[in-house]
């Protein structure tokens, strides 16, 4: 728990609780609870685990060949000296058979939410690997899927009134997805059912979290404003991430998507927007997004590597300068299973499709930015990190610049995203300065001298 306010997060929590049990109104309609500004600003602590976290997916089918709970644990030792915070599991539930895509499905789409795939082992498989994981000093979080559920989920049969209906009055589907059959959270029948669904997972396997799949949009506000404070009853600290780029879900949820940085940076990459477009992205996202929320950067994930492409496809020769600024740009950064070892191909959604681990060639970058992060805490997350600043150069078009400051602690970032070498000044630094190359471990003087720097070449210098 944080130190810095008297009151703990569940205390705050449960006030909230009850301002929106009673200022929600009756209409199904509503979206917000109306939340006062006080308790607003005492939702504004995380867990105190969670200030230098970073995140690790982990899609159980492919990361292995056996595709099980069992098999994945034991990389656990190698993610721990990766530096990994934080375990993310892809949905961990049975999937439902009727109107399945592909030969073994989507793992969004729910049969059971009390209940394990069985073709990932048991439950105290599951709960193994929850207690190696703890032991590894590190957190387990499980994608939760509450917007829709399979067709042959008990509830199609059993509470058709839980779904939302089409004209027909038929249960219907959300886009394209004709595997899913979608909920109705007018319904506030379904809210305590599906609240008691994610108790079950603290209380019976001791899970550190919850990563939410579409988070918002369906699923109005009122919903996760009563329904965080009741289960972080459960056990003190959880971490709540949502699947969604929207402000209104701080201070709710400790973190969120970004994103418009996501598909900006894929653009910049294929030079179809320039780099000061970066610069234009954060003065916004700091005018929209409060101090004390946790944004999750990243450079693939399931959606990203299954539909949209590789890393190298999307980022091209600057994936590692990509990943950098994902890792010190400002909030948490995201690294999907496979991107260690160089992910070079789109896996397979609805089939088997095992990553290819034959090389670990981005272990050490991995790391080396892991732990720069978890010690200097210029770069540590929402409120408790540093300030983004802007750091000009003369190579403005292919060289960006910027620095996190915090008291003393400062760390600066220079990415050469051109196929050029360069050698770059920075008229803003007036005076010189000395600085530790994170990665080679070198002294770096920044000042009046240029600095040389390869194409596709990156620089994290720590004072």
């Amino acid at each position: 728990m944080n130190t810095h306010s008297a009151i703990s997060r569940i205390q705050v929590l449960l006030i909230a609780a009850v301002i929106a049990f009673v200022t929600v109104g009756c209409s199904s309609g509503e979206q917000q609870s109306g939340l006062d500004e006080s308790t607003q600003q005492a939702l504004i602590n995380h867990p105190e685990w969670t200030k230098s976290a970073n995140i690790y997916e982990v899609n159980i089918r492919q990361n292995t060949p056996e595709g099980t709970f069992n098999a994945f644990q034991e990389d656990l030792p190698r993610l721990k000296e990766m530096g990994v915070d934080i375990v993310w599991l892809m949905p961990i539930h049975p999937i439902g058979e009727k109107n399945r895509k592909g030969e073994l499905g989507s793992y969004y789409s729910i049969k059971d939410y009390t209940a394990v795939n069985p073709n990932f082992g048991t439950l105290e498989d599951f709960k193994a690997l929850v207690d190696s994981t703890h032991k590894h000093d590190m957190k387990l979080i499980i994608d939760w899927v509450p917007n829709h559920t399979a067709w042959d989920h008990p509830w199609v049969t059993e509470h058709p009134e839980y779904y939302a209906k089409d004209s027909t009055g038929a249960i219907t589907y959300e886009a394209d997805w004709t595997d899913i059959a979608l909920l109705n959270y007018d319904n506030k029948e379904l809210w305590p059912k599906m609240i008691d669904a994610m108790k079950y997972w603290i209380n019976e396997t001791n899970i550190d979290g919850f990563r939410v799949d579409h988070a918002s949009h369906e699923i109005p506000m009122a919903f996760w404003e009563q329904a965080v404070p009741e289960i972080d009853q459960e056990k003190e600290g959880l971490f709540w991430l949502a699947e969604w780029d929207e402000p209104k879900l701080h201070p709710v949820f400790d973190a969120s998507y970004p994103w418009e940085y996501f598909h900006m940076t894929t653009e910049i990459a294929k030079q179809n927007q320039p780099l000061s477009a970066i610069d234009e992205y954060m003065e916004k996202e700091q005018e929209r997004y409060p101090e004390h929320a946790y944004r999750m950067y990243f450079t693939s994930n399931h959606d990203e590597n299954s539909w949209n492409g590789t890393d190298r496809e999307l980022f091209g020769e600057n994936f590692r300068n990509f990943a950098v600024l994902a890792a010190t740009i400002d909030g948490m950064p995201l690294v999907y299973n496979g991107q260690e070892s160089g992910l070079y191909k789109q896996l397979e959604f609805f089939e088997k499709d095992t990553v290819n681990w034959k090389e670990y060639k981005n272990q050490e970058f991995y790391a080396t930015l892991f732990d720069l992060k978890d010690r200097n805490e210029a770069l540590w997350n929402g409120q408790y990190g540093g300030d983004f600043v802007k750091v000009a150069n003369d190579k403005a078009d292919s060289v960006y610049s910027f620095k996190r400051v915090k008291g003393d602690e400062e760390v600066i970032v220079v990415l050469n995203l051109s196929g050029n070498t360069y050698s770059v000044n920075f008229p803003g630094m007036v005076s010189e300065a000395t600085y530790t190359n994170v990665f080679s471990g070198e002294e770096q003087v920044l000042g009046a001298g240029a600095v040389s720097m390869a194409p596709h070449s990156y620089l994290v210098l720590e004072k």
